[in-house]
């Protein structure tokens, strides 16, 4: 048996009202998502930016459609991804890698905000008071914030949980007491 060849014969349209042919358009998305770039294709093809983004969204298959959709990290990835970064465990680009990541970007602004939250923990600050303070009360201030420092690691280490442990630990508003 011969096998003849099939020349692709489609409809290009010349006009803004005229319709595509149905096989070219699902041969411009399959093009597209074999990683033509959306620029060179709508150069080719001769269409608008528009045209085909209701193309890609109509007829783009699960897989392209799973690749767009923006994926959201707990606060608990979060940190351990940053964790990984700061003991040198992982590069950030490797984590990029790793955990599917965008852009170096995402990472540096998780590094940062990490960093502001140990530096809150860390440093104590002190009101402004008078210079002269009693002994009273410069005990009084000092347990005050190692009372506000332990406060803020238990939150942490609550948040933790309920992430890992997937439990609620905090009483819900509005709850009925028994």
């Amino acid at each position: 048996m011969e096998t003849a060849k099939q020349e692709e014969n489609y409809v290009m349209c010349s006009g803004k009202q005229e319709r595509y042919d149905k096989r070219l358009i699902k041969k411009i998305v399959q093009e597209v998502e074999a990683g033509l770039p959306r620029k060179q294709a709508k150069r080719i093809y001769k269409m608008g930016a528009s045209t085909l983004d209701d193309w890609m969204n109509r007829y783009g298959s699960e897989h392209y459609h799973q690749q767009l959709k923006r994926r959201s990290y707990t606060k608990l990835q979060k940190r351990t991804i940053v964790t990984a970064i700061e003991q040198g465990r992982m590069s950030i680009a490797e984590a990029r890698t790793a955990y599917n990541i965008k852009t170096e970007k995402t990472i540096r602004g998780w590094i940062l905000r990490f960093k502001e939250e140990k530096v809150d923990l860390c440093i104590e600050t002190q009101p402004q008071m008078a210079k002269q303070k009693s002994p009273d009360k410069q005990a009084l201030e000092k347990a005050l914030q190692e009372a506000e420092l332990k406060i803020k690691a238990l939150n942490t280490l609550i948040d933790v949980a309920e992430d890992q442990l997937k439990i609620d630990i905090r009483k819900k508003s509005g709850a009925k007491q028994s």
